[in-house]
């Protein structure tokens, strides 16, 4: 899960996107990637308004916090060492990153653990590793090349079940995609 939300982060951070309208180039607006995060996890794990509004908060504290190890370990992967001892260096440095990172993670669960149940904040974290799966292999995808937008905005928002998802198992997306 680490891996994949160090991951996403540096794609996100990096990343340009197109949006439908007037078909000028869009950044990234890491505002509504938070938005549309949080909405998804709010549906996904049942959140209620009063423990969505404890949650966030600290979720976007841990965040922030991860943030800056994230670019920490961005910096040192820009350029290779030229020498053994700093590609151990640079190794050491970040596992130390990595452990950092889990040691956030921790703290942070047990922090949430004060505001919702273990069940809750299971359904919580598997909500979020789902929705930057999707993200992800939404941004390998690209933009759907009929509509000029990705594939969950063709959708009016995130759907209950992973099958309602376009994706290139999906045969019913794919024959819609052929007619267009």
């Amino acid at each position: 899960m680490k891996k994949l939300l160090s991951t996403m982060m540096l794609a996100l951070l990096a990343m340009g996107v197109y949006a439908q309208g007037n078909g000028q180039p869009q950044r990234f607006s890491p505002e509504q990637f938070q938005a549309d995060l949080e909405a998804f996890i709010t549906k996904e794990a049942g959140l209620s308004q009063q423990e969505a509004e404890a949650f966030f908060p600290i979720y976007k504290e841990m965040q922030d916090k991860q943030r800056e190890l994230f670019d920490k370990q961005r910096e040192l992967a820009k350029v290779k060492p030229s020498d053994e001892q700093g590609c151990r260096k640079a190794i050491r440095e970040s596992d130390e990153i990595d452990l950092e990172l889990k040691r956030i993670q921790k703290a942070y669960h047990l922090r949430f653990l004060n505001h919702m149940s273990a069940s809750k904040l299971y359904d919580v974290l598997q909500a979020e590793m789902r929705f930057h799966r999707r993200m992800m292999r939404n941004w390998n995808r690209g933009f759907s090349q009929q509509q000029g937008m990705w594939p969950h905005q063709q959708h009016n928002g995130w759907p209950n079940q992973r099958n309602n998802w376009p994706n290139q198992h999906n045969n019913n997306w794919q024959r819609q995609q052929k007619q267009n």
